[in-house]
Formats: C-alpha cells, structure tokens, sequence
C-alpha cells in the first residue's frame, strides 16, 4: 500500500540521483582557474616545470630517473594531457558565466539607455515650452515704453482736469453777475465746449 504524504501543498520534487555541488562557488573556482591559466606567471612556471623535468631525466642516472627519455617520457605527457582536459572545460565554463554577466549588464545599460532618452526628451520639451512662454514676456524696453505712454496720459487728462477746474471756477461770477438772462445758458455750455475740446 502508497503511504500518503501528509503535506500535499507542494507539488512532489523528482528524486535527483547524482552528486550535489555548489554551482556559484564551482563557478567561482573555474573562474578563477581560467584567469590564472591566462597569464604570463603560469606560463613561465608550467616553461620551468617542464624543463627542469626534462633536465633532470637526462642528466639524473637511471636508477634515479622516474620518467626516462628513452621510454618518451610518458608520464610528462599524461600530466599535460591531463591539464589540457581539465583547462579546456575549466576555461569555457569561465567564458559561459562571463557571457551571461555581459547579458545582464547589456540589459541594465539598456534600460538605463532608454531612461536617459525619455529625460532628454522631457527635458527638450520643458526647454521649448519654457521659450514659448519667454517669447510672450514683454521686455525691459516695450514696458519702460507703455509706462512712458501711460504717464503721458495721465499727465494729459491731469492738465485736462485742471483746466476744466479753472474755467469753471471762473464762470462760477459770470453766471451769478448775469441779469435778466438765463444764468445756466451760454457761460456753461461754453466752459463745457472748451473743456472737451482741449481734452
């Protein structure tokens, strides 16, 4: 009989046979074994191994030689050949997580691309909207202009004002010292005729 699970929320995971390892920190390593196997350090020491290898296999005596000349010097090639296996997968893991890095990072300078393009178009907007508004603002000049103008009327109907007091207060006796006639008839339409006339 299937014994139930008590906790059927979650979907079942499938059982994974295999050995379980850390993929960022293996990728880590490789990583950093690529980038000591492409520099000039491990060339010149990997150059001095192999020489001093095969430096002393010819020169030490035989019963001292651990990989004779004479056999081809089998066990040196078997090292490289090792080596050259594990750097060729080492190395193209390196390029792979390399290459997923400048994915992400295309990605983010593209968006940050595209923010920048929308800024500048905003800001290229408020700029011409901000001229639009300049060009209707009246300058220093047309506005000492209509205040001179403005002050030239004043000036005109606070003379016209004042004359018109004065003839007034002139046909003020005319019309007391009148006999017999109309005292409201010509000395006020006629101070009345002069003031719009001068005005």
């Amino acid at each position: 009989m299937v014994k139930r699970r008590e906790d059927l929320t979650t979907p079942r995971a499938k059982r994974q046979i295999g050995v379980r390892y850390d993929a960022d920190a293996f990728g880590q390593f490789s990583e950093s074994i690529a980038r000591f196997l492409g520099t000039a350090r491990f060339l010149v020491v990997q150059t001095v191994i192999i020489v001093v290898w095969i430096t002393y296999n010819l020169l030490a005596p035989d019963r001292f030689q651990f990989d004779p000349w004479d056999r081809g010097l089998v066990l040196l090639t078997l090292v490289l050949s090792l080596q050259a296996s594990y750097a060729a997968p080492l190395i193209l893991l390196a390029q792979n997580r390399q290459e997923r890095r400048d994915q992400v990072q295309a990605e983010l300078d593209r968006s940050v691309a595209e923010r920048t393009q929308a800024d500048t178009e905003f800001l290229a907007r408020e700029i011409a909207g901000v001229r639009l508004l300049l060009a209707d603002v009246v300058t220093g000049d047309e506005l000492r202009e209509h205040l001179h103008a403005l002050s030239r009327a004043v000036e005109r109907l606070s003379e016209g004002m004042d004359v018109g007091a004065s003839d007034q207060t002139t046909g003020e006796p005319a019309r007391s010292l009148g006999s017999g006639g109309d005292t409201t008839g010509a000395p006020a339409t006629s101070s009345i005729s002069s003031t719009v006339s001068r005005e």
